[in-house]
């Protein structure tokens, strides 16, 4: 009976070390965790008509009509290196960008189909393997989204709540396109380098259809076994997953109203786009002030995320420079702050309408968003400040510390300062 015990528990260890993500993905998530700020870019054949990524599904158009308008992409002024260089000026510390959306165009070279940007367009160039070079070059790490809905592909079938204006057969094999899907999968896991991870989007069109995610998820983490998996089905993690990603919503926000209110143990991050938009669209004005995208990206951190900020490319593969003026302004303001937010995790205090607290050790940093009076109390957290001061001037700042409350006497403000950090050094009691 003894043995017997001893045999039952061997086997349960054995089944939970089998389900425990190797050393390399364990690693790959805490680099995750603390790189803090990412660059999202959503680009495409759309960006041609300049009314985002979704212009195929709300405008109509038949994969026939489609399909000749990615014969006329030739973005001839992208480069990757001008991309990169923005980005790691910004203090982006990873790149997302789309290999292939909803519309089904490739934005790599593929065997899997002739519906890429090497073989169908006059541009003939393979831009994410450019990108992947230079991304190896400056120390970015580079992720690649894909879509697992499909407007083009005729296996998609059935289809699901999108895509049905598109003109294809009312028929198609299933299964045939999820093994589509593995072979690009396997090409971008093997032909571009080491790889941040893959983002995927799109299972939430056909939320009951069997996705085979055990085996796609296998595959991904025996190519690259340090690869991240990203899934943007605004659900609770499922398994083989490394991080929980909210579209446009900090976690268990849900104020977009599709994004699940349950948050898991994995690293966090919320995307968000500069505008209103993913892919360029040319008409959209509405750029977020850098006030706005700084609060995000600091109360993002309180929460223990990331921030991945979107960027539509124009079509002929520049950045618009609404966008370029901001992200230079992002990267001038973590040059000064970033040791407030890079490598740091939630702080002790959950987030307040004033702002929220991020945290380093023993070292925790109060960043307050919106507080214009020269007090402040903050809840007790648990340690003994033995020192305070602004992050920006170093001043110090007086500390008077009770068992339920810690308040906080800052010095003059800084003219136009967007977050005044206050750096809290503590000890344990």
């Amino acid at each position: 009976m003894r043995a017997t015990a001893v045999l039952v528990t061997i086997l349960a260890s054995a089944r939970v070390l089998a389900q425990s993500p190797p050393p390399e993905r364990l690693s790959a998530r805490a680099w995750f965790r603390d790189a803090k700020f990412g660059m999202f870019v959503h680009w495409g054949v759309y960006s041609q008509l300049g009314e985002g990524e979704w212009v195929m599904q709300n405008r109509g158009i038949t994969v026939q009509s489609y399909e000749w308008l990615a014969s006329a992409f030739n973005p001839v002024k992208f480069d990757a290196r001008e991309w990169v260089t923005l980005a790691k000026h910004a203090g982006v510390r990873y790149m997302t960008i789309t290999s292939r959306h909803h519309d089904g165009f490739s934005m790599f070279a593929t065997k899997a189909t002739r519906y890429n940007i090497v073989d169908w367009t006059p541009f003939h160039r393979d831009p994410l393997k450019e990108l992947a070079d230079e991304c190896g070059r400056q120390g970015i790490k580079l992720f690649f989204y894909y879509s697992q809905l499909d407007w083009h592909h005729p296996d998609y079938w059935p289809r699901g709540g999108t895509g049905h204006a598109t003109g294809r057969p009312e028929a198609g094999d299933w299964n045939r396109y999820l093994d589509f899907m593995d072979a690009q999968l396997t090409e971008l896991l093997t032909n571009y380098g080491p790889i941040g991870g893959i983002w995927f989007d799109g299972m939430w069109d056909k939320p009951d259809a069997e996705w085979r995610l055990d085996r796609t998820y296998a595959l991904i983490h025996r190519l690259q076994p340090a690869a991240l998996i990203v899934p943007n089905h605004h659900k609770a993690p499922l398994p083989g997953e490394d991080v929980q990603t909210f579209e446009q919503d900090l976690p268990g926000a849900n104020t977009a109203g599709f994004n699940t209110t349950s948050i898991g143990a994995l690293p966090l991050e919320t995307s968000l786009t500069m505008n209103e938009s993913w892919g360029f669209n040319i008409t959209d004005r509405k750029f977020k002030s850098v006030r706005d995208i700084i609060g995000y990206l600091v109360r993002a951190a309180g929460q223990d995320a990331n921030l991945l900020l979107n960027i539509g490319p124009r079509p002929d593969g520049t950045i618009q420079p609404e966008a370029a003026a901001r992200l230079d302004s992002l990267g001038q303001w973590l040059r000064s702050y970033g040791a407030s937010i890079y490598g740091t995790r939630g702080g002790p205090i959950a987030p307040r309408p004033w702002g929220v607290t991020t945290q380093r050790g023993d070292t925790v940093f109060v960043h307050l968003l919106d507080w214009n009076d020269q007090v402040v109390a903050i809840p007790a957290i648990g340690k003994r400040v033995v020192r305070a001061s602004m992050l920006s001037t170093r001043l110090p700042v007086a500390v008077a510390q009770t068992e339920g409350a810690i308040t906080l006497t800052l010095p003059a403000a800084v003219r136009g300062e967007v977050d005044r950090i206050i750096v809290l050094e503590t000890r344990r009691p």
